[in-house]
């Protein structure tokens, strides 16, 4: 309500009252402000070459993450207030277009907040819209948020991102397809060895050919082999290469890849690189990788998930980037306009959390590593086992079964089945020898990064929002399985002893 409205409240409920409610309401109203205040714009239309050759103007803004969260009701005005500044919700609209924010379920408004329109225009992401000045101003704002939460996380030197609507797989793509622009000749991408379906197949879809490179075994972690890359690039040629595709958050015992050394690779030889950070903004190691490489040599771009990083639904992704002219193209890359939802779920989070609640996941997701660190080490310990030395891995860790493999060919797949029954979600176990082909390429020890890993193991990983109960819970079931699976090969061994024992009485 404006102050006209509050003068005439006053004539039907007492003035004092009034007047209370109206300081409460520009309580919220001055959070607001400040979130806007803060937005300013780093450049202010200036003309750059895009991939076509043709002029781009565009705008980059940076704003603040509050630094203490809002609370539901201001977060719930100031979606109701930005709604109301889209044509689908104007008194006496009369849309008569093809695309004019119908919704038929009153649920279906109401779960997205009356943000019909979504954002971008049909040639940009990033475009504002005319129909939807409150949709549009949700993504300039999500998009600001962000960018201050990736520098508060250890990417100071970060010049832009935007929110994608799609997961890190497909946006990988999508910086993959706005390169051949630029690397027209290309058609090669060097990818250091990652056992995750995705990464293979966002290079397969852009059109490109992985070559792909084994990781080299140092005491239990797999480390990427700067050597073969080097080998590969002048092999094929440097401008027969698109990119160097690498990868932070992975899962023990690979471990991060040598960012830098790769960062100062791809300066020398001028071929572009593109890092899959999918869970890594969690980590302040994984992002001080990506810190560094760009300082030393080149980054083009770094793509992380909205849910992996900020406990949002499945949907949606960030590309960020140190060249704001790139990553400006890659927003134009995009075709058509794109879901709000993944930028409105993360507004949301991060209006709600502010960058000291942020921060504190962040803080408590590193304490929780350490604790599950000693519990994995010491349950092993009490099972004959070890917890794998991977220290360059933040997240990620891996216990070996080679005891398990012993008593058993069945007995680590049963262990994984057993541990998805009993409730245990996200741990892997990893067998030896497991073949899988992806797009007609044949993995050999798939899902250990490795064609001939050592041992079999078990991973875990403490993540954002995980807590000491889950550990807990985890090792007492864990522990629980691993007895049982002991006891029954107890049992089998005893039964084949026994009919051994009876075949020279029979004859």
């Amino acid at each position: 309500m404006n102050s006209e409205n509050f003068t005439l409240c006053e004539k039907v409920v007492a003035p004092s009252y009034v007047r209370q409610g109206s300081q409460a309401r520009r309580g919220h109203e001055q959070l607001i402000r400040l979130l806007l205040e803060q937005v300013r714009s780093t450049r202010d239309l200036v003309p750059i070459q895009g991939f076509c050759g043709c002029p781009l103007k565009f705008s980059v803004y940076q704003g603040k993450c509050p630094e203490e969260g809002w609370s539901e009701s201001t977060v719930e005005l100031f979606l109701n207030e930005l709604a109301v500044m889209d044509s689908n919700n104007f008194l006496g609209n009369c849309g008569v277009g093809e695309r004019e924010g119908r919704v038929a379920s009153g649920l279906v408004a109401r779960r997205h907040y009356r943000l019909i329109h979504g954002i971008g225009r049909s040639g940009d992401i990033a475009a504002v819209q005319p129909k939807a000045a409150g949709s549009s101003l949700l993504n300039k704002l999500t998009n600001s948020v962000v960018l201050d939460i990736l520098k508060i996380s250890g990417v100071r030197s970060v010049a832009s991102c935007f929110v994608v609507p799609m997961a890190t797989g497909m946006s990988l793509t999508l910086c993959f397809l706005t390169l051949r622009h630029r690397r027209p000749k290309a058609r090669y991408i060097i990818w250091p060895r990652i056992d995750q379906k995705s990464c293979f197949k966002s290079m397969i879809t852009a059109g490109f050919e992985p070559v792909v490179v084994e990781n080299v075994l140092d005491g239990d972690e797999l480390r990427t082999d700067l050597e073969a890359i080097e080998r590969k690039i002048e092999e094929l040629g440097a401008e027969n290469v698109l990119c160097v595709h690498s990868t932070t958050s992975c899962f023990a015992p690979r471990v991060p890849d040598r960012l830098e050394e790769l960062a100062t690779m791809c300066a020398k030889y001028d071929i572009p690189h593109i890092v899959n950070n999918a869970y890594g903004v969690q980590s302040s190691k994984c992002m001080h990788l990506i810190q560094q490489g760009a300082r030393v040599g080149r980054i083009d771009a770094f793509v992380q998930s909205l849910d992996k990083n900020f406990m949002v639904p499945v949907g949606g992704a960030i590309i960020a980037g140190f060249d704001e002219a790139f990553v400006q193209e890659i927003s134009k890359m995009y075709p058509g306009r794109a879901s709000a939802s993944p930028s409105l779920d993360v507004l949301i989070t991060l209006l709600s959390l502010g960058a000291s609640g942020y921060k504190k996941y962040l803080s408590e997701r590193k304490e929780i590593y350490s604790f599950l660190a000693q519990e994995l080490k010491n349950l092993a310990s009490a099972h004959g086992e070890r917890l794998l030395h991977t220290p360059r891995n933040p997240i990620s860790l891996a216990m070996s079964l080679d005891g398990l493999q012993a008593s058993s060919d069945q007995a680590v797949t049963q262990l994984g089945s057993m541990l998805f029954t009993r409730q245990v979600s996200g741990a892997r176990v990893i067998p030896l020898g497991k073949e899988q082909v992806v797009n007609g390429r044949t993995f050999c020890g798939f899902m250990s990064h490795s064609n001939s890993y050592p041992c079999p193991y078990l991973n875990a990983a403490s993540a954002i929002g995980i807590t000491r109960e889950d550990v807990t819970l985890c090792m007492k079931k864990l522990d629980k399985c691993l007895k049982m699976l002991k006891k029954d090969a107890v049992k089998s061994s005893s039964t084949v002893l026994e009919v051994n024992q009876e075949v020279p009485g029979e004859e």
